[in-house]
């Protein structure tokens, strides 16, 4: 039995078909669900981390995510989330920046996104490519361009640099203003949220300028920490 094979059965074994069925009926994305928890997917790709090659997790993270299984999905995110990558860690970025392509639900696209983002930080030249999500066929493509970058809103000390990519973000925000999807809405307000905590000037002069036209409730969801 493969190891790819082995961690289907140990997942199955865990599921919860009352579970599945509930997530299911709320992801609503036609993939099979098992209703595994949140708490053993981190706890088996951590322990996995641990044990395998780096080579091993990418093959095995391809594997879980071809499987189109939701559970298995999100494990293959959880096995490349990794702050500090050695050998080189292009490899990693590839599957990932190819899964962002195909992006269909909140669910994977935030968990592959939170993997993405540390690969962002330790190679921030990668955002150029990620600019070219913002104007994808995909809406959950644009979303991701977002939602990879989050780290930048959180910075409490920014450098120069990293101030320049935060403006940079802000721009592609300011692209994502008339797009009314609310997912697309909720992440500009997610990341003006997150970067008020940091910046609120910044953050209330974009609303006073290219993000009046936000919907109403996603400027209350960006304006929640500074006029709760």
């Amino acid at each position: 039995m493969s190891r790819a094979e082995q961690v289907l059965e140990a997942l199955r074994a865990q599921g919860d078909a009352t579970k599945a069925a509930e997530m299911a009926a709320y992801h609503k994305t036609g993939r099979e669900f098992l209703g595994v928890s949140a708490a053993l997917l981190d706890e088996m790709a951590r322990g996995l981390r641990r044990e395998i090659t780096l080579e091993a997790r990418c093959a095995l993270a391809r594997e879980m995510w071809a499987s189109d299984i939701h559970e298995a999905c999100i494990f293959a995110a959880k096995l490349l989330t990794q702050a500090r990558i050695r050998p080189e860690d292009d490899e990693v970025w590839q599957i990932i920046a190819g899964w962002a392509q195909g992006f269909d639900s909140w669910a994977l696209a935030d968990h592959a996104s939170i993997a993405g983002a540390k690969r962002l930080q330790a190679v921030p030249a990668r955002l150029d490519q990620v600019a070219g999500w913002t104007t994808h066929e995909n809406m959950w493509t644009r979303r991701a361009a977002l939602v990879m970058t989050l780290p930048w809103a959180r910075l409490t000390h920014p450098k120069a640099q990293e101030l320049a990519v935060r403006e940079r973000v802000l721009g592609w925000a300011e692209g994502y203003v008339t797009d009314r999807d609310w997912f697309i809405q909720k992440a500009v307000a997610w990341w003006l949220r997150d970067l008020s905590r940091r910046d609120p000037e910044r953050v209330l002069a974009f609303l006073d300028g290219p993000g009046a036209g936000l919907a109403k409730w996603a400027r209350k969801e960006a304006l929640r920490i500074l006029q709760p």
